[in-house]
């Protein structure tokens, strides 16, 4: 029996130094306890649960690197040891005899030799701390912070060693400098609170966090993003290079950080631009910027302002139209919805091999400060609109209908607003058509508004110039190209006239307003007029058979009767036609809602002198001279050619 326990230790034994042996040559922890998940060629990242008690540095380590150290460590002791065994006997003996006999000596070197070791041990220890202060710093006031506050977020075990998942350099907050934080493969964290987190903790401004989840390694980087230059005026050389060799359909917005030019190509990456600022966010700036880049390029540009002042620049400039009265914004709206309408069946006779040219010269539209224009809108045609037309303004419809089918037809809508909610802009639907957002002088809510997908939202500034240009899912911080006044005329007027469209008659070709009956033909249908009333056939006979029984009605002096046509005079200016009539055939150039529109608010337009049913009639005369006299808003020209 007393044998048998004697075997069973001796297989214990044996089998424990097997298993030591293979720890050893496979870098295993030598209590075969695995604390980290590192192994053989990787390096561990965190603690693993239900590990208690600290963990030390050396169970971090990969596989490989212990095993290295183990068989430097025996490959030490054993030389030394192999070196040892060559000093002769004799020499110990006499030298020990020596000591013996004149101790003095020998306590002298090792009392010189214990001083020399602790002055060693004391530079050396003062040399450690002095190298590593800036490190120990970094650990206790940035490191470690960083670590309580996010071992909650991501659910990390208490035993781990933040410097084995925070990789935070001594120059974090340099340009160049970049951050990475390791995070669980699990992915069961909230990554905007880790943002938070990150970017609060180390006090970092103008960042920008890359996440890499996919695959076994997952992390975060932080790069300290590269501001834009000050200044980005087209009178500096450099940017005036710059512009002169962009594409005619990619206009230069400015340059953003690094120096990297930033571009909008309109016909591959966005047909549409909103620029959302704050008043003196440079709303006007950034338009003139793009509107005379594409004048230059032989562009058409239509400038709805309400403001009437934003771009004197862009007065008289050939290619030029400038719209000021909301009735004239409110036609030209409908021109170029029916020039959309135009251009989208040429672009299905010409086919898909076509070139894009042959539509027509690329049309762009400045709809200036859109909260206030789309409200006057809204409330022109509630004054002008009769029974029978739709609620909603054709001018507005005729705009969704560009912003829809901008890109192919090259008509292209630069929209400015305060605040471009969905409602200003007719819906959210509307909103989605502009791929492409400069936003300026922005609050937290236009922010997430517009650029949802962009988060953290970038700090907004009051820079001037200064602008995030969202596309694509990424913001890019632009300084916007300033154009002088001057220069965006020069710029605008020096480039190549718009080509004529394909088919096109010779000569001018005008982008005509709408007749005052395409407003119905084009948009709704109106509804039928009552018939004109008519008396009924009268018996002379019996007239002259009751004479005197029935007396005559006495004429009114005053003016006209039901059933007596108007005076007229020579001509046709004495004719009283309705507004219908009128806008047709005797006042070129006016539209029937302008007519109607005047009619309601217009105190100086002309009274009625007559009625035909329900609709009222005037004088032709009194029409021409209130259409001679009215006020109206100058406008630029609109040749297509």
């Amino acid at each position: 029996m007393a044998q048998t326990k004697f075997d069973k230790q001796v297989e214990e034994t044996a089998e424990s130094v097997a298993f030591g042996i293979g720890r050893f040559l496979a870098g295993r922890p030598m209590d075969g306890v695995k604390r980290t998940d590192a192994t053989f060629w990787r390096t561990g990242t965190r603690v693993l649960p239900k590990v208690e008690g600290r963990v030390s540095r050396s169970s971090y380590r990969a596989g490989w690197k212990r095993l290295t150290f183990r068989i430097s460590s025996l490959a030490a002791v054993g030389a030394g040891g192999y070196q040892a065994g060559w000093v002769h006997q004799d020499a110990t003996v006499s030298t020990a005899q020596q000591i013996w006999a004149d101790p003095a000596p020998a306590l002298a070197a090792v009392e010189q030799t214990g001083i020399a070791a602790a002055s060693t041990a004391a530079v050396s220890t003062a040399a450690y701390f002095a190298l590593t202060r800036k490190r120990r710093e970094l650990m206790r006031e940035w490191v470690l912070p960083l670590h309580e506050a996010l071992a909650l977020p991501l659910r990390l075990p208490e035993q781990t060693d933040p410097r084995r998942y925070l990789h935070i350099p001594r120059n974090f907050s340099e340009d160049d400098a970049v951050i990475r934080v390791d995070v669980p493969g699990r992915l069961d964290f909230s990554k905007d609170l880790v943002v938070d987190i990150i970017a609060t903790k180390l006090a970092l401004e103008g960042v920008t966090f890359s996440w890499h989840l996919a695959g076994r390694e997952t992390y975060v980087t932080v790069k300290k993003t590269r501001k834009p230059p000050a200044k980005a005026a087209f009178k500096d050389p450099k940017v005036r290079e710059i512009v002169a060799a962009a594409k005619e359909s990619a206009p230069v917005i400015g340059i953003g950080s690094a120096g990297r030019i930033v571009t909008v190509d309109l016909d591959a990456e966005s047909p549409h631009i909103l620029v959302n600022a704050s008043t003196g966010g440079g709303k006007s700036v950034t338009l003139r910027c793009i509107a005379c880049q594409m004048l230059h390029h032989g562009s058409l540009v239509f400038v709805l302002d309400t403001k009437r002042i934003s771009h004197p620049w862009a007065n008289g400039l050939p290619g030029v139209t400038y719209c000021r009265d909301i009735a004239d914004i409110h036609d030209q709206l409908i021109a170029l919805g029916m020039e959309g309408r135009r251009r989208t069946r040429v672009a299905d006779e010409l086919g898909i091999d076509a070139d894009p040219k042959d539509i027509g010269p690329r049309l762009l539209i400045l709809l200036e400060e859109v909260n206030a224009t789309m409200k006057q809108l809204a409330r022109y045609w509630e004054k002008t609109r009769e029974s029978g037309d739709p609620k909603v303004s054709p001018a507005v419809d005729a705009l969704n209908e560009i912003l829809y089918m901008g890109r192919q037809l090259r008509m292209h809508v630069l929209l400015v607003a305060q605040s471009a909610t969905a409602r200003a802009l007719g819906g959210p639907e509307v909103r989605e058509q502009f791929s492409t957002r400069i936003l300026a002088r922005y609050s937290v809510n236009a922010w997430r508004m517009l650029a949802p997908e962009v988060h953290p939202a970038p700090k907004s500034t009051k820079h001037h110039g200064r602008a995030q240009v969202v596309s694509g899912g990424s913001a890019r911080e632009t300084q916007i190209l300033f154009f002088t006044e001057p220069e965006a005329r020069e710029w605008a007027t020096t480039g190549k006239p718009a080509p004529p469209a394909v088919g096109a008659q010779p000569g001018p070709v005008q982008l005509q307003k709408p007749a005052a009956d395409s407003l119905a033909d084009a948009w709704y249908t109106p509804a039928p007029e009552l018939p004109p009333v008519t008396e009924p056939p009268v018996d002379r006979d019996a007239l002259a058979d009751v004479g005197s029984l029935t007396p005559a009605p006495a004429a009114d002096p005053g003016g006209p009767t039901d059933h007596t046509p108007p005076p007229t005079v020579p001509g046709d200016d004495g004719q009283a036609v309705g507004l219908r009539e009128a806008a047709e055939h005797h006042l070129p150039g006016i539209t029937l809602a302008a007519l109607r529109f005047a009619r309601a608010n217009d105190p100086s337009f002309p009274d009625p002198v007559d009625k035909r049913g329900a609709e009222l009639l005037y004088r032709v005369g009194d029409l021409k001279k209130w259409a001679r006299n009215r006020p109206r808003a100058a406008t630029g020209t609109t040749d297509l050619d």
